[in-house]
């Protein structure tokens, strides 16, 4: 037996992941077609990952202070829209992580609060019973002392 309800929500962020992939393939084709998103929003990032990679490289490899080549514009809206996807891709994941994460301290917090106000009612409950302890206590001392009054009273 399954205890708790169906995730539906993990279900759903699940899917929303996946239709996330086909939605950046897409924006990464319009990415490749639009030359504003060639030359403003691809090629730059691309260009500054070509020469990142580029430079670790070839000090890895021992070369220092080598001269790169910026990528050609074919190229660089190519590496710049894949990027673009991937980020998408990432930004998404990033964002059904952090709604989950937001999603379970909501409910972790609702429990605590359900916990401390039975914990406050218990708390009211223990001090009436209290009270009630006393009140019974006097009314027995009350009684005791009626009983050895009576029973201490001379017989007729």
């Amino acid at each position: 037996m399954v205890a708790g309800a169906f995730p539906l929500a993990k279900l759903m962020y699940l899917g929303v992941r996946q239709l996330s992939k086909p939605l950046a393939a897409r924006i990464k084709d319009g990415a490749r077609a639009s030359p504003f998103f060639r030359q403003y929003i691809c090629g730059p990032p691309a260009q500054i990952y070509h020469w990142i990679e580029m430079r670790t490289k070839m000090r890895i490899m021992g070369f220092r202070g080598a001269a790169i080549k910026p990528l050609n514009e074919e190229a660089a809206a190519e590496l710049g829209a894949e990027l673009l996807g991937e980020a998408i891709v990432f930004g998404v994941g990033g964002l059904c992580i952090f709604l989950e994460y937001s999603r379970q301290s909501a409910n972790s917090k609702k429990k605590e609060e359900e916990l401390s106000s039975t914990l406050l009612g218990l708390q009211e409950q223990l001090a009436e019973l209290a009270l009630t302890v006393e009140t019974l206590d006097a009314q027995l001392r009350e009684v005791n002392r009626a009983l050895v009054a009576v029973s201490a009273s001379p017989k007729k």
